[in-house]
């Protein structure tokens, strides 16, 4: 025989979670600042660095700044931009990335990205595993978030990659 009281206490509880879980694992969000799909590839053998990709997303009226990204994992994370100079792709520093009123900036592949150097544990960018990350910003603060690592970059990425 069914208890439907525990039934409809099981129902509300996963009613009440599950969409948590799931915004956790994907989106984050302080403020008018959304942080979506958080993703690293996977750490080829012996690569003495890795990137990390995202979006950010203001909905606000004002802009914001990142302006530094810190993991247990690595020693540093550094800013990084992809920039075209002559015939010649070159990756090159950034001190801070603006995040305009109502915009989007992407961090992908080939453009904007996190360089983790002096990697601690590499045992947590495998395919599957993740790891925190936390993204500092001037006015919104510290927004932490949970990295996932991948084999192959998301398919979404390549077309955010010529979409921003």
């Amino acid at each position: 025989m069914l208890n439907l009281s525990l039934v409809k206490n099981v129902l509300i509880a996963a009613a009440v979670l599950l969409p948590a879980c799931f915004a956790n694992a994907h989106q984050y969000q302080s403020g008018a600042l959304q942080i979506a799909h958080p993703w690293s590839q996977q750490l080829p053998p012996n690569a003495p660095t890795v990137a990390a990709y995202f979006v950010i997303q203001n909905t606000g009226n004002s802009a914001d700044r990142l302006v530094s990204v810190d993991t247990p994992i690595a020693d540093k994370a550094e800013l990084h931009q992809h920039v075209m100079q002559g015939d010649l792709m070159k990756m090159q520093p950034v001190a801070s990335v603006e995040v305009p009123p109502g915009g989007t900036v992407t961090f992908a592949p080939m453009e904007y990205h996190v360089m983790l150097v002096g990697l601690k544990d590499r045992s947590l960018l495998q395919d599957g595993k993740h790891f925190p990350m936390t993204l500092h910003f001037e006015k919104t603060g510290a927004i932490a978030v949970d990295v996932n690592v991948q084999k192959q970059a998301p398919p979404d990425s390549m077309e955010a990659m010529h979409t921003h």
